[in-house]
């Protein structure tokens, strides 16, 4: 339903449905925003001017980790070092560690010349997205097997499918379901 919803167009699109396809994002809302930008019903919107080369590849929406990193580096300042510590704090969600790291990030954008409601702004939804965060390099694996796999079913569909019953002998009711779609595919 995801992939039909989306109509994924590039290899970068399918990265992102591994990180959407989990079940924090599809309970937040931000998977529809993310399809809805990308078919253009929605408005792409960036919270601050700077942001927009991070947060482009994902329609303005955050969706991995690295992308909250890269926030605190371009518009706080954080050294890479310093930017995964926040990563690693906001998965923690341990609230002093949270209130020490929104000190420094507002502080950092101070010294860039960000208004604190700006900030603050950001952090907020920093915060909100990096629960649901997902590591990039992951997705990435994840999406090129999805592709490599989804091209062996397209264009091998008898050997893909044999291969499919074969690695899944053990599980009979796995069996029953892809000896239907064998017969929906009108494979022998």
């Amino acid at each position: 339903d995801l992939i039909h919803r989306l109509q994924p167009d590039q290899f970068e699109e399918i990265v992102a449905l591994v990180a959407l396809f989990r079940p924090g994002p599809l309970q937040s809302g931000m998977v529809d925003d993310f399809i809805n930008r990308k078919h253009g019903r929605s408005l792409v919107e960036y919270p601050h001017p700077d942001l927009e080369p991070i947060l482009k590849p994902t329609y303005g929406v955050i969706l991995y980790q690295e992308q909250v990193m890269q926030i605190a580096q371009v518009l706080a300042g954080y050294t890479l070092g310093g930017a995964d510590l926040l990563r690693r704090a906001m998965g923690k969600k341990k609230p002093e560690e949270m209130a020490q790291q929104r000190a420094i990030f507002v502080d950092g954008c101070s010294k860039r010349g960000i208004a604190e409601s700006i900030s603050t702004s950001i952090f907020d939804l920093m915060e909100k997205f990096a629960g649901y965060g997902f590591n990039k390099s992951h997705s990435a694996a994840y999406a090129l097997v999805s592709y490599q796999t989804a091209w062996l079913k397209a264009h091998h569909p008898n050997a893909f499918m044999a291969a499919v019953l074969s690695s899944d002998m053990a599980h009979t009711d796995k069996l029953v379901i892809f000896v239907r779609e064998v017969k929906e595919m009108g494979l022998n």
